[in-house]
């Protein structure tokens, strides 16, 4: 069968709602905050991010960012690498653990802790009398944080773990590599890129994480307000500069970091096509169980 074109007008139809629904979604609220930011000036706007709350709310932000993302680096690594070169009892279950992140709302996830950690809570007394704060504190925060964000790591490798299969890794091991010179030397190069693209999708989820946060924060002006939380408190109180200067800071953030997935994704991309010409039996670029 020969491949059907669509006629040019169908094409400029699609181009052009497409387009729209990238202004209408994307481009006019991008440019309202950053006008909104700026209605009163550039003094007016930095004044607002040289606000104490301000500093500590984006200290806080960065902090629990750097912290969740390399525990999801651990935890993401080990669950895909268990999912995709084993077989084992549980491992539907493992799976399913995996995405209960995605299907269990961020305020869920937060009440359940506060169930769990909370002073009423099942380990709550223990941790009174040992003077140790998780809700409302920035343990509880960092906790919360990992939680959301699991899936993405482990998600975005294990199609590609299992695309590739464990060939390589067993001809290094029938050569005499131990398991580190293994994973070092041939998995971690394999994957590297889509641990990359993982790791960033983990970074900006983990940066603008809200509902979670909020519940188990305490909205403590100064010492539990991530960014998010902080924007949210400046709104409710009418200072409509400074939440939105701490928004356009946070879109700023954003636009970085789909800059860098999008060189990720170029350079996965390439990284696919190289294996593809290497190992023509092998899909040159799997199909994603989600992404």
């Amino acid at each position: 069968m020969k491949p059907r074109n669509e006629s040019p007008w169908v094409r400029r139809v699609l181009i052009a709602l497409a387009l729209c629904v990238l202004l209408l979604f994307l481009f006019l609220p991008l440019a309202a905050i950053f006008a909104e930011a700026l209605r009163h000036g550039v003094q007016a706007y930095l004044s607002a991010l040289r606000e104490p709350d301000a500093w500590a709310a984006i200290r806080l932000t960065l902090l629990v960012a750097a912290m969740t993302v390399p525990l999801n680096l651990v935890f993401g690594v080990a669950a895909a690498w268990c999912v995709a070169k084993y077989e084992f009892r549980g491992k539907a279950i493992l799976t399913t653990l995996i995405d209960l992140p995605l299907s269990v709302s961020p305020v869920v996830a937060g009440l359940v802790y506060v169930l769990v950690f909370g002073a009423q809570g099942w380990l709550g007394p223990w941790l009174m009398e040992h003077d140790i704060r998780i809700i409302f504190a920035v343990p509880g925060i960092v906790l919360v944080t990992v939680f959301v964000t699991f899936p993405f790591i482990a998600r975005k490798l294990i199609p590609l773990m299992q695309a590739q299969g464990s060939d390589e890794e067993q001809a290094a091991i029938v050569l005499g590599a131990s398991g580190w010179q293994t994973f070092w030397h041939v998995t971690l190069p394999n994957i590297k890129w889509a641990l990359l693209y993982g790791v960033i999708l983990c970074n900006a989820r983990a940066m603008g994480e809200f509902g979670a946060a909020s519940v188990v924060s305490g909205s403590i002006r100064g010492q539990t307000n991530t960014m998010p939380l902080h924007i949210e408190v400046l709104y409710n109180e009418y200072q409509g500069v400074a939440a939105f200067a701490v928004a356009s800071l946070l879109a700023l953030l954003a636009l970085v970091t789909l800059a860098i997935k999008s060189y990720v994704e170029w350079q996965e991309e390439r990284a696919h096509q190289a294996i593809g010409a290497l190992y023509p039996e092998r899909p040159a670029s799997p199909q994603p169980l989600w992404n």
